[in-house]
Order: structure tokens, then C-alpha cells, then sequence
């Protein structure tokens, strides 16, 4: 039986979880026998071995094995004749020493899932250590929050790595979903498989806001988008409230508990929409004061009914996509994995990593845009994130939003499944008032204004909902009535626009 040389070995090395042998033993199992290697190259990567050559030797397996190539000693011999590391154990003949043995053939995935192991307690020490260093340091800024969410983000990392294995369904797997969603469809009266809008023409158009699914939803200033959101969001949460209420289980209800990242208003702000709304009592004069003793009455009975209203918000300031990713992981867990719908006001005020801001605006947006996605995937939520357009739109005559206005970069149209615009004629069409007339004017006066006020009374209080891109179903647009007032939009149901 051949012997495996001693790799050198330190201090540092032997006060860290290992198994050399381990992967020694499993590395000559794959040589001998390829198809336990295409078996395991993929519950592997080479950062997890600890000796650094049996991870290149790994590498080298790898690769042979998806060029379709023999991984033996001899085929890989090449590929290691100037390896200083190979060269301090005799050189490429260690290849063949690891094959001497045949203990690994009989518990090669054992030696692989105690190799991956080992790898993740090496890291949570080497995040412990981090953790435990800046915390000792005290020479910059004191940011203890911060660097909780460090911490967290990285045990994450940890927890979400080598998890690829486990993400492979069966073709069964993937329609018995189906059927589950169809069938969320049929129960909730057509039209909905997804989680509710509370606008039945939306829903009947998207079908609801759908698990994994990042949504954008952009508009100019002044457009709406944000009241729309918040809508959405509450409409969600009420649903919910109201489905437990009547004993319907979490996963049959098409509401959700809705997390509210704010990046631009307060929660008190948000809070006031919604209770303006809820009253239906003006927004402006909620926060003038100038209500009536009824009106607060009214105001103070809204604000009781909605008091357990399952909608949280993080109104934070100057979050970075990794922050969020913590907060929203941290919320998830304090309420048992069952929120069901995120909200970002908006995704522009959102940071990306250092490196990403240095390499410029553009593709900031992009890691942005792609950690949306990636939060929508890995909570199995649909994403709702508002979006800014570009000056272009102003420039045009129809002032209709396109997917090439979409904000610094293209990669927000490419990440998203659902791509919506907020079109409110009215907007423009009062921006154009012409010069009220007065006695002594000309006839000329007197008809521009009366035209523009038959355009004014046309689409006053309409606003369209723009569907750009879709990519599981048809776009289109669905019209929406608005009552700016309290901010609510709710669906049309006249004719002729």
C-alpha cells in the first residue's frame, strides 16, 4: 500500500479544522474511478480543500472531466511538471501515490461532505476573527450596527455557499409548483396566482406579483409611483390580515406581510398616506392640521382598524444592496419566513459595493439591479422596486415612458421580469393651462382655455399603468383612476379613454 507523504504543516494550519487524509484519500478515488469524480465535482470547489495543492489537483480532475477527458495520473501529469507545490512531494509521481490505496472508492462522498464541512467551519473562524478584530479596533469610525450587518452578511455567504446540489429539482418538483400555482389561480376566482395588487384590472393583467419575481416599477416625478407602491403594499398586507382572520392558512392566502424599505420618505410619512387614504381625508391636510373633530374621529378609527397591519417598513437612509439583503434576512426570520412581498423606494438611492461605485455609476445600478434579483430568488418573494426615468421622456411629444428611459443603465430592464411605467396624462395636460380669460379678451382666449378644459376633464384623474416587458405573459397598459387628494388609485370602470 502506498504511502501519501506528509504535507508541511504549521502552527496556524494544525489550529484549523482539517482532514488532509480526507481529501488525499478522496482525490485518488476520483482518479481510479471517473464516475465518482463527475459524481462529486460539482459538491465541490477547490477553495474548500485546506492543502492548496489538493485543491489545484481537484481543479485539474474538474476541468478534464468536463472537457470529457480521462482524469488519471498520467493525463493530469502535465498539468502539474512545474507546481512548486508538487515538486516539494517528489514531483508529479504524488498523483500516482494518491490512486495507491483504494480506501476513498468506498467512502469518497462521505470524505467530500466531511471535506465541505471542514471548509465552512474554516471560514466561520476566519469571520469570527474578523469580527472579533474590528471590533478590537477602534482607531475609525465606531459602527457597531455596521458591523453586525457585516457579520451577518457574511455568515450568510457561509450558509448560502456549496448549496447547489440542493437547488436541483425533478421535472415532479417543478409541476407539482405548477399545479400548486394554478390551482392558487383557481381559488382566488381567476386571474390570480400570484400575490394581490388589490386592483383586480392590474391583477387580471399580471396575474399578481410573483414569487421570485423582481418587479420595477418607474415613472417621472410627480407620476405617482410611489403612492402606487404603497397601495400595492398595503392592499397585500389587508388581504393577508383579512385571510388569517378568517382561518385561511399563510400559503393560501394571495396577501402577504410586506417589508417597506423607504429609502426617500419617513414611516410616518408612509403612515400617513396610508391612513389618508384608508379616511379618506386629504394627505396635505393631515399634515397641515386642518382637519375637523369628525375628521380626526375618522382619522383615529382608521388608524385602530389598521394597528396590526402586517406592513413593516426600514425607512434607513443610504442602505447598500448588501445591507438590505441582511436587513430583510433578519426580518424573515424574526417572523417565521413568511413575509411575502418586498418594496424598494427606489432602487436609485440604493448603494452598491465600493468596488462597483468606483467602476462607476452604470455599473453600481447593474450589482444593484442583479441583487434585487438575486433577493427575489433567494427569499422566493417578488420584489417591487421603483425606478427614476431619464430627462428623455420631457423631450418627446407623447410623454409615454419607453424601456430606453429607464435610468443609468440597461441592466435594470435585462434584471427584471416585470418592467411598469406610471403615465398620468393630467400631469402635463394642467402644466399646459393657457392664459385664463377675462372680460375684454379676445374670442381666441375664450376658446383655447375651453378647449383645454374639455382635455382637462378627458383625463382627470386617470392614470395609466404602462406594462413594458413581461416575461410570462402579454404587455399592455391597464388604465387606473387616481384621486390625488388622498392618493389612492383604485381600477377604472368607465369608457371611452
Amino acid at each position: 500500500m502506498a504511502t501519501i507523504l506528509p504535507l508541511p504543516t504549521t502552527t496556524e494550519s494544525t489550529a484549523l479544522p482539517q482532514n488532509i487524509e480526507a481529501e488525499a484519500a478522496m482525490l485518488g478515488a476520483m482518479m481510479i474511478d471517473n464516475r465518482l469524480a463527475d459524481d462529486l465535482i460539482d459538491k465541490l470547489e477547490p477553495d474548500h480543500f485546506f492543502e492548496p495543492l489538493h485543491g489545484r489537483i481537484f481543479a485539474a480532475i474538474k476541468t478534464a472531466r468536463i472537457n470529457d477527458m480521462l482524469a488519471t495520473p498520467v493525463t493530469l501529469r502535465p498539468m502539474f511538471e512545474a507546481d512548486e507545490g508538487m515538486k516539494q512531494l517528489g514531483g508529479p509521481a504524488y498523483l500516482a501515490q494518491l490512486t495507491g490505496s483504494g480506501a476513498g472508492l468506498i467512502g469518497a462522498r462521505q470524505f467530500a461532505q466531511q471535506i465541505y464541512d471542514l471548509a465552512m467551519l474554516r471560514t466561520l473562524v476566519t469571520v469570527g476573527r474578523g469580527l472579533v478584530d474590528r471590533a478590537l479596533d477602534t482607531s475609525e469610525e465606531v459602527n457597531p450596527r455596521g458591523q453586525i450587518e457585516l457579520a451577518e452578511e457574511e455568515l450568510f455567504k457561509v450558509a448560502a455557499d456549496g448549496g447547489t446540489e440542493s437547488q436541483i429539482k425533478t421535472f415532479a418538483q417543478a409541476t407539482t409548483a405548477a399545479v400548486k400555482m394554478a390551482q392558487r389561480a383557481l381559488n382566488s376566482g381567476g386571474n390570480l396566482s400570484g400575490i394581490t395588487t388589490g386592483l383586480d384590472s392590474v391583477n387580471a393583467k399580471i396575474g399578481g406579483m410573483h414569487h421570485s419575481d423582481l418587479m420595477i416599477l418607474a415613472g417621472r416625478p410627480g407620476m405617482g409611483k410611489t403612492a402606487l407602491a404603497t397601495n400595492f403594499a398595503f392592499n397585500a398586507a389587508q388581504r393577508y390580515m383579512r385571510d388569517r382572520a378568517d382561518g385561511m392558512e399563510h400559503s393560501a392566502s394571495v396577501g402577504a406581510k410586506v417589508a417597506f424599505f423607504s429609502l426617500e420618505m419617513s414611516a410616518d410619512q408612509l403612515a400617513t398616506r396610508i391612513l389618508a387614504e384608508q379616511s379618506r381625508i386629504s394627505s396635505e391636510a393631515l399634515r397641515m392640521g386642518k382637519i375637523s373633530r369628525v375628521e380626526f374621529n375618522q382619522l383615529a378609527a382608521a388608524a385602530a382598524d389598521l394597528e396590526n397591519l402586517p406592513l413593516f417598513i426600514d425607512d434607513t437612509a443610504g442602505l447598500t444592496i448588501g445591507s438590505l439583503h441582511t436587513r430583510m434576512r433578519r426580518l424573515q426570520r424574526r417572523h417565521n419566513n413568511e413575509i411575502g412581498l418586498v418594496v424598494v423606494d427606489y432602487l436609485q438611492l440604493l448603494t452598491g459595493s465600493a468596488r462597483a461605485s468606483s467602476d462607476g455609476r452604470v455599473q453600481e445600478i447593474s450589482e444593484i439591479s442583479r441583487g434585487l434579483k438575486t433577493l427575489a430568488k433567494d427569499m422566493n418573494v417578488p420584489v417591487l422596486a421603483l425606478s427614476q426615468l431619464s430627462r428623455q421622456v420631457e423631450q418627446r411629444e407623447d410623454k409615454r415612458p419607453q424601456l430606453s428611459d429607464l435610468r443609468e443603465s440597461g441592466s435594470i430592464e435585462q434584471d427584471a421580469d416585470i418592467v411598469m411605467f406610471v403615465y398620468r396624462e393630467d400631469y402635463y395636460v394642467a402644466a399646459k393651462e393657457p392664459k385664463r380669460p377675462v372680460d375684454g379678451d379676445n374670442a381666441k382666449i375664450f376658446e383655447d382655455h375651453a378647449q383645454w378644459a374639455t382635455d382637462m376633464e378627458r383625463v382627470y384623474g386617470l392614470a395609466e399603468l404602462i406594462i413594458a416587458k413581461q416575461r410570462h405573459g402579454a404587455t399592455g397598459k391597464v388604465v387606473m383612476k387616481f384621486e390625488p387628494s388622498v392618493t389612492r388609485f383604485s381600477d377604472f370602470v368607465g369608457e371611452g379613454y
